[in-house]
């Protein structure tokens, strides 16, 4: 039975998979469900798993092939311990790798060369490569950390919000948006961010920088503060002798006209998504090289 190649984007709201020849040619897709193994690894094993079985499904191929088929896995936190082992174990693949995804989301950016990537959605993280040399910069989650993440810029606006409301801040259109939404009652925002996850208090984030590029005051303030972080983040990786960054992630393209001018030089585009990064280090590691994006 033919050894195929399979690179692995395990996200908490999706997994993708693409399977590859052992010469990196591309062959197929799939998709599936979510793929948090700390939240839910059973799931996320039935996941993986389903999004395989897709990608071989839409080549074309026997998903029995799967058995013999050599997979690199990147999800978010696999240095999670227990929890890893755990899930390593299980995967249907003959020989396997658990990988973060954002190392899979920095092969795919950069391709073999050396640079960063800087992260910025619901969470921040940044990752830089010189050599055969990977080193990362925040990533501890939102209860502790993600400065500048859309998590922590929603959570700003609702607290600037409850500020407007007693009068302690000045009040805004924004401010003004958000108490409506919640019938101008603030027991209604506290009830709501009293047990609201990182991901719902991001979804307040684009609007911030919607406000903002029309001049709102509050949501201008708040998106500097915000910007101003991530340019921190960005003057450490510059530190470890960083010469190229990617932004990646769903505010990428948003943050980018916020940041310091000494950084816009720096920035490049991404070559490829972290999909094709999985399969990159798949086939460096079991295979060939793959023949352009996955």
């Amino acid at each position: 039975m033919s050894v195929y190649l399979i690179g692995i984007d395990g996200g908490g709201t999706s997994c993708r998979a693409v399977v590859a020849a052992q010469d990196g040619r591309v062959l197929g897709h799939g998709k599936s469900g979510a793929a948090n193994i700390h939240t839910d690894p059973e799931n996320a094993l039935q996941n993986i798993e389903g999004a395989a079985r897709a990608a071989f499904e839409a080549a074309g191929l026997d998903p029995a092939a799967i058995g013999t088929s050599c997979a690199v896995v990147g999800v978010a936190g696999q240095n999670g311990g227990d929890v890893v082992h755990y899930v390593k174990q299980r995967l249907p693949f003959a020989a396997a790798d658990i990988e973060s995804d954002g190392l899979i989301a920095l092969q795919g950016a950069l391709g073999d060369s050396d640079g960063a990537v800087a992260i910025l959605g619901t969470g921040t993280i940044y990752i830089a490569r010189r050599g055969e040399q990977v080193s990362y910069i925040g990533g501890w989650g939102f209860v502790i950390g993600d400065h500048g993440s859309g998590a922590r810029i929603g959570h700003a606006l609702l607290q600037e919000s409850l500020l407007a409301y007693d009068g302690i801040h000045e009040a805004s259109e924004v401010t003004d948006s958000v108490l409506s939404e919640f019938k101008n009652d603030p027991r209604n925002v506290v009830n709501f961010a009293r047990l609201a996850k990182p991901g719902e208090f991001g979804r307040y984030a684009p609007r911030v920088f919607d406000f903002a590029a029309r001049g709102d005051p509050v949501a201008t303030r708040l998106l500097k503060s915000s910007a101003s972080m991530v340019d921190e983040a960005l003057d450490a990786l510059v530190a470890r002798k960083t010469g190229t960054i990617c932004l990646l992630g769903g505010l990428a393209s948003l943050y980018r006209p916020w940041l310091a001018e000494r950084h816009q030089p720096l920035l490049v585009e991404p070559k490829a998504d972290a999909l094709t990064g999985a399969l990159m280090l798949a086939s460096r590691r079991f295979g060939g090289q793959p023949k352009g994006p996955a």
